[in-house]
């Protein structure tokens, strides 16, 4: 039997443990991590085709060159998708107010696992080790916080078939390593993004601000920990007063 603190507290951190999921999982699939804001295009035809050009390579696999994209077009980043605003009509400079679209590319799993340059997309320049962790462990880190979770469910799914809350401190535990998981995602990539920012030719007037979707991913954390702390009380308090009450009947 279950007190009733002990189910309280159960239902509550799993509700805090559904939440943490979904809004994990939708910072994961959104590209309003970090946003840039640049200053308006002038309207004359030599603008207009470096500003194409910046378009056309927007696609490519080149760090240097979508990154200039990004700075320049008001561009917006995930972990895996990448974001610009960009004119419907190609011939914008033609018009005092083009109407503006977004075009959106996904970092592919095979661009995930690149190396970072010292230089971004010069190969000579040797690779930048830290950088290239950091990449990679902000694309794995959230995947891994989810399959925590997702354990952490299927364990507890099984304790309450068997009717038993001795299992509920292994998913306390699971939960506390997602949500450090999850916190250190976020932690990669403001590192990665500053790191970037140091070794690029940032245009003139440029600003950039933190997107929902981070602080999604930041909101996911301290509520993976407190579904934690609630599920390892409700384990280790369970424990404790069963272990009294064994020892009152055997006395």
């Amino acid at each position: 039997m279950v007190d009733n603190r002990y189910a309280t507290a159960l239902v509550i951190g799993s509700v805090l443990s559904l939440l943490a999921t979904v809004y994990l999982s939708v910072a994961m699939g959104t590209q309003h991590w970090y946003q840039y804001h640049s200053q308006p295009a002038s309207n004359d035809a030599n603008n207009g085709t470096d500003l194409l050009a910046l378009q056309q390579g927007f696609e490519d696999v080149d760090e240097r060159i979508y990154s200039d994209a990004l700075f320049q077009l008001n561009g917006t980043l995930g972990l895996w998708w990448r974001c610009i605003l960009v004119p419907k009509d190609s011939h914008w400079f033609k018009e005092q107010n083009p109407t503006m679209v977004t075009k959106c590319h996904t970092f592919t799993l095979a661009q995930q696992w690149e190396s970072k340059f010292k230089h971004p997309g010069n190969i000579n320049s040797g690779e930048d080790l830290l950088r290239t962790y950091l990449w990679k462990f902000q694309f794995l880190l959230p995947l891994v916080s989810v399959g925590l979770v997702f354990l952490a469910a299927l364990i507890g799914v099984c304790a309450c078939l068997c009717r038993s809350v001795t299992p509920t401190l292994f998913v306390g535990l699971l939960h506390l390593v997602a949500g450090l998981c999850s916190l250190a995602t976020v932690c990669c990539f403001l590192t990665g993004v500053r790191l970037l920012h140091d070794i690029s030719d940032l245009p003139e007037g440029m600003a950039s601000s933190l997107g929902w979707s981070l602080f999604l991913a930041v909101v996911s954390s301290p509520l993976h920990i407190m579904a934690a702390a609630l599920f390892i009380w409700a384990a280790r308090s369970h424990r404790q007063h069963y272990t009294r009450m064994t020892a009152y009947r055997v006395a």
